[in-house]
């Protein structure tokens, strides 16, 4: 899930691409162009399929942490550190872009989706399941987005937007009501956590629209600080880690599915299926994460949907759909 929103930066690159492919007056150019566009039929889709996919490897390992031989910190440091690794010669390319980045845009991004948001994922979905991770934490990102726009100065949302908003969070009450009547303390505490995670994705969100950095720079603005913080906390004993003791499978387990496909693979894929396909699609198919989520956890972590889940994980995706709609322009075709 950590690069969902990269877009923002990496689709005004595309712009002098295509317009200096171009040249005026050649003839050949549009049939290449038109040669290229099957491939980039099949490869949008694929690319944003295998998003989807590393989003909803992240929920189940979320859940799939408590049964591990591994700890938080050792997660998250790889999590973070596997990026760092693999990109590490064009992080350094971009160091002074890196270097130049605001403070309050970084701090937005760091606090989002770094330490802060990972850990409360990891603990959140400790005390409940895989659904409610893949439900809540990305379902409830388009409400806490829309309340952030409203608190700086943008109208309250109308029509489709605001039908989709309702059903995020009839979908997010009906997920934790049977927990609420039978007073289960741990579920609504992990609810609680999920629900904190997701406004600090949010937060995320407006951040990487203000660094206006490419993916691969905005991943090393995400996890340079934080791994510093992690390997801190690690040392210092305030994070205890059992990464030397831990079985290799679940070492690699996590190395695959957080450090390079949460932590590499999503962003740079989510970009590409950006470009191919624009940000409306993508959000739409994206929102089939829930359902994914709940599908696998079935084999994978033997965990059987309640009526809960499966009255709030359609309404929370249908949510997603209407709340990522936008209104059609009207095209003038006076002269």
């Amino acid at each position: 899930m950590v690069a969902t929103n990269t877009a923002a930066a990496a689709a005004p690159e595309a712009r002098p691409a295509e317009a200096g492919a171009r040249p005026a007056g050649s003839a050949a150019q549009p049939r290449g162009l038109s040669a290229l566009r099957p491939t980039a039929r099949v490869a949008g889709p694929l690319a944003l399929g295998l998003t989807v996919l590393i989003w909803a490897g992240f929920a189940l390992s979320a859940r799939a942490l408590g049964s591990s031989t591994l700890l938080p910190a050792d997660v998250a440091l790889l999590r973070f550190g596997v990026p760092l690794v693999v990109l590490a010669p064009a992080l350094w390319r971009r160091r002074r872009l890196l270097a130049a980045v605001r403070p309050a845009p970084a701090l937005k991004i760091v606090c989002g989706a770094g330490v802060p948001f990972f850990l409360i994922v990891m603990y959140g979905g400790s005390l409940t399941s895989a659904a409610f991770v893949g439900a809540i934490v990305p379902g409830m990102v388009p409400l806490f987005v829309s309340a952030l726009m409203v608190a700086g100065g943008r109208g309250l949302p109308r029509g489709a937007q605001s039908a989709g908003l309702a059903l995020i969070v009839a979908g997010v009450v009906a997920l934790v009501w049977r927990h609420t009547a039978a007073l289960d303390q741990d579920v609504l505490l992990g609810a609680g956590a999920l629900l904190v995670a997701s406004g600090l994705w949010a937060l995320y969100t407006v951040g990487l629209r203000e660094v206006g950095l490419d993916p691969v720079g905005s991943i090393g603005v995400l996890c340079l600080p934080s791994f510093l913080i992690v390997a801190v906390l690690a040392v210092t004993g305030v994070l205890p880690t059992g990464l030397g003791r831990a079985a290799g499978g679940d070492v690699l387990l996590f190395l695959v599915v957080q450090g390079l496909g949460v932590g590499l693979c999503a962003g740079l894929l989510y970009a590409f299926a950006i470009r191919s396909l624009g940000p409306e699609r993508c959000a739409v198919v994206g929102s089939l994460s829930p359902v994914l989520v709940v599908l696998l956890a079935v084999p994978l972590l033997h965990e059987s949907p309640t009526l809960s889940v499966l009255i709030g994980v359609p309404l929370i995706t249908s949510g997603v759909v209407l709340a990522n709609r936008r209104p059609r322009t009207k095209v003038s075709t006076d002269a």
